[in-house]
């Protein structure tokens, strides 16, 4: 992935393999001036006046390349909910009241913008291209560890696969996480996983801390590579952000690192 600067001052993420017009945002330009938020916060009831949040949102769009009132970015529940989104529902999330709520969304309407928040949770962009290999869908999810679990990822790809799209034609770029070595779990995360994975994958993917006892860590980004590959997408239509957010509190907002008293990134995606 590559670090774009914009004109504008705003600093994003491009992905190598998607064409569609996408970008994973960075804390860097905006105008939030509290500390916590300070940059290029993109959602509300963080601090910010909603003013200063759309001032935000039509920076980082007008860096990307579509027009802020085309987005639609509703609430997140942390669930496997993916829904389709038309141009109906166009400003819902940031202008226009939800109208439901959801973490992931799949589109195939020209025009049509879609968009998730994290702040230390993995955000997917996907595309899906045609025979004659023009772009025909695209999808974003949100990928917190219990959307994860109960399968974000692979409902976010049959759904894509729903509108027409092969899975050797799906491209997908896994954003910036909190990686494996700074994400600390405990006993109660663990058995929760498991509930909802299975022992199996627990074992697999929950790593006992050397240094802390009762403590774990697991990985978003290779749990969710893994399942791809696993529902067939090829390997080199993968592309995977090697920065994490607790690592970089500079550039990204994290939501561990700083306490839960943050802004929030947002990663967007266009037909």
């Amino acid at each position: 992935m590559k670090i774009i600067t914009h004109k504008n001052g705003v600093r994003y993420l491009r992905s190598d393999i998607i064409s569609a017009p996408h970008g994973f945002s960075t804390r860097i330009g905006g105008v939030s001036e509290a500390e916590h938020t300070r940059g290029l916060n993109l959602a509300f009831d963080r601090g910010d006046t909603r003013e200063t949040v759309l001032e935000n949102l039509r920076l980082f769009c007008d860096a990307v390349g579509f027009s802020a009132e085309r987005l639609v970015s509703l609430g997140q529940i942390h669930s496997s909910r993916v829904i389709y989104v038309d141009e109906n529902m166009a400003g819902q999330g940031y202008f226009l009241p939800d109208s439901e709520k959801c973490d992931g969304y799949v589109t195939d309407r020209a025009g049509v913008a879609i968009g998730i928040k994290t702040a230390d949770c993995l955000p997917i962009l996907m595309e899906g291209c045609g025979k004659d290999g023009e772009v025909c869908c695209v999808g974003a999810l949100h990928a917190g560890w219990r959307g994860t679990a109960s399968g974000i990822t692979e409902n976010g790809v049959r759904a894509m696969i729903s509108l027409g799209v092969a899975r050797e034609n799906i491209r997908v770029a896994l954003g910036p996480a909190i990686c494996g070595e700074c994400y600390e779990v405990r006993e109660d995360f663990r058995d929760a996983f498991k509930a909802e994975m299975g022992a199996e994958m627990t074992e697999r993917y929950l790593i006992q801390s050397k240094e802390k006892v009762g403590v774990f860590h697991t990985d978003l980004k290779r749990i969710n590579k893994d399942i791809l590959l696993s529902l067939g997408i090829p390997q080199e239509n993968i592309e995977v952000s090697d920065l994490c957010t607790f690592c970089e509190p500079r550039l990204f907002y994290s939501h561990r690192y700083s306490k839960g008293l943050r802004g929030s990134l947002l990663s967007v995606i266009s037909m």
